[in-house]
């Protein structure tokens, strides 16, 4: 163990850079520009994100759009809600195939999709329920891997056959999410062992709800779990775990380590965790906030959390900004729609007005915390209301992000097609400038 500490003080020593070197070598940390913006590292048909304006060298912000396929992504969703139906496959349809399915194609795709649900026997005892995991993403990366020993083309990277595969985990994934929660369930909590095999004559939202709760589930919750996978699905290339499908896809890989490669991202909490630190965030405002409608309590203890002196010390409101968008996220738009609805359902209008309140302080009380109105536009994005939904319908903590997954597979499995298809064929290879210095070598009887 010494060893170990001594070898860990080394590396963190070696690990220090001066920050003003990133200036110096005007480096684009994370990807990103001066000004806030993406570095532009590719191009692609699938989905489109706008947070702001160009007007010269001058970034505006402007009101989030998003859209799947060049189609707004309020248009999709009032498309399918004004037919009193669920559209997570119609989407995975448009963003896999690049148009809208004609009715027959959207019956013909969801019978397919339904009818690859089904995990083999040996599969579920074997790797999941008796090899149970601490961490339902852990778990379903895992099964993915697995999956390549049990697939006779799994390095056939065909179009036709990458479609295949696609298709296959699309349709595993909240099966694969919902056994591996009751296994850890069980391994860990002590709870019993209950599985629900996928009905085929379900929607995608509704079986994954009756895998996890049964019948006892209310339409408007299966509805609302629709719409956050339908919101959920893609954001770009650029995300986090969207760009790493990309990056690796471009080096010749095979589809399944590709999206176990996008789960590991997918889990950090920077990228998919942010919902489930939300409600950590509520329980602790709740516990702490006397009275919730107290608007100057509230504010002052919003300015407590950026200061770091209360909540987990991080010094941030969780669910407030976002990289991109500035005026609005149009996915939190959409899901505090349905979210109102289902708090008067659940009778938890108090709590959802509290986050209405957070939602409305939040930019006065970041300004307070700057000292300076000049501050970054923020507004709630949709991990802001993701985490009080699933709350409202009783979803495991557990499994807040792997939702995500279920949902976000859709947009990777589109993009590796794409990169796969059409793309320079070179690997994708940014460059690191080394700012270590030179030092001879030193024989070892002399160190």
């Amino acid at each position: 163990m010494d060893i170990l500490n001594h070898l860990d003080q080394y590396s963190v020593n070696s690990s220090q850079i001066d920050k003003e070197l990133f200036t110096t070598y005007n480096v684009k940390r994370g990807l990103r520009n001066q000004d806030g913006s993406g570095v532009l590292v590719g191009l692609t048909n699938i989905g489109d994100v706008v947070g702001y304006e160009k007007d010269g060298d001058i970034v505006k912000p402007a009101h989030g759009r998003l859209y799947y396929r060049g189609i707004e992504i309020a248009d999709i969703v009032k498309g399918f809600q004004n037919d009193g139906r669920h559209g997570f496959d119609e989407t995975v349809f448009l963003l896999l195939s690049g148009k809208l399915p004609t009715k027959d194609e959207l019956t013909k795709f969801s019978s397919y999709l339904a009818g690859l649900r089904d995990l083999p026997q040996y599969f579920t005892k074997n790797m999941i329920l008796s090899l149970r995991g601490k961490n339902i993403m852990n778990m379903l990366a895992r099964s993915v891997l697995v999956l390549y020993t049990v697939d006779d083309y799994a390095e056939d990277q065909s179009h036709l056959n990458v479609l295949r595969q696609s298709l296959d985990l699309i349709a595993k994934f909240p099966v694969i999410t919902a056994y591996s929660y009751f296994g850890f369930r069980h391994s860990y909590q002590r709870k019993s062992l209950i599985i629900h095999h996928p009905d085929p004559a379900l929607s995608t939202a509704e079986n994954f709800i009756y895998m996890l709760k049964g019948e006892n589930y209310s339409k408007l919750e299966a509805d609302i779990l629709d719409l956050n996978l339908v919101l959920h699905a893609e954001h770009g290339g650029g995300n986090n775990s969207t760009f790493t499908t990309r990056l690796v896809s471009s080096a010749g890989t095979d589809t399944y380590s590709a999206i176990a490669a996008a789960l590991g991202s997918l889990k950090g909490s920077l990228h998919g965790g942010a919902n489930l630190q939300v409600v950590e965030m509520m329980k602790d405002i709740k516990k702490n906030v006397k009275d919730w409608k107290d608007k100057n309590e509230l504010s002052e203890y919003l300015l407590k959390i950026l200061r770091g002196k209360a909540g987990d010390g991080s010094g941030k409101i969780y669910g407030i900004g976002h990289a991109i968008y500035t005026l609005s996220d149009p996915r939190a738009i959409l899901l505090k729609e349905k979210a109102r609805e289902l708090a008067a359902e659940k009778g938890k209008m108090d709590e959802f007005e509290l986050y209405e309140t957070i939602e409305d302080l939040s930019p006065e009380v970041f300004a307070r915390f700057k000292g300076s109105d000049n501050v970054k536009v923020i507004a709630p994005n949709v991990d802001f209301y993701s985490g009080f939904v699933y709350r409202c319908i009783d979803i495991p903590k557990e499994i807040y992000t792997a939702i995500f997954a279920v949902s976000r597979i859709a947009g990777w499995c589109a993009h590796r097609l794409e990169e796969i298809t059409f793309s320079s064929k070179r690997i994708i290879r940014p460059a690191y400038k080394n700012v270590f210095g030179r030092t001879d070598y030193e024989p070892l009887e002399n160190r």
